[in-house]
């Protein structure tokens, strides 16, 4: 979790120079979790991605993908040469975005468990509220 807080405060010092559209949150330490195993690219990678989310007004498919069959689960699509990463979240309210839990993509097709524990954890998120 350490890791992910020196990178936050990172962000949100570069944030203060640009207009955001979007506000993306955290959720217990999920995302946290799997931001710190990341080497320094690939983090450096997801930061700006999930800059981009925060301040386009319209979020492109190759970044941002409402996942089908499900009722508001979407992923953040990072991809750093060979590597791709998704992080799974959704929105609450309208304009902001909740970080649940994320992974390497290694197959073609997103594996089923990982979008089953998503959607655990935005259950997990909606009975807490």
């Amino acid at each position: 979790m350490e890791g992910w807080l020196s990178y936050r405060i990172t962000l949100l010092a570069l944030h203060s120079m640009t207009e955001k559209l979007r506000r993306v949150i955290l959720y217990r330490d999920y995302f946290a979790l799997f931001f710190d195993k990341q080497k320094p690219k690939a983090k450096d990678k997801i930061i700006w991605t999930i800059r981009l989310i925060e301040e386009l007004p319209r979020l492109p498919r190759n970044y941002f993908k409402h996942i089908e069959g499900t009722n508001g689960l979407y992923e953040i699509r990072v991809s750093l040469g060979n590597d791709s990463f998704r992080i799974f979240c959704f929105f609450d309210q309208e304009k902001i975005i909740v970080l649940g839990n994320g992974f390497q993509k290694k197959t073609q097709k997103t594996p089923k468990r990982e979008i089953e524990k998503a959607l655990k954890i935005k259950l997990e998120y909606e009975n807490e509220k």
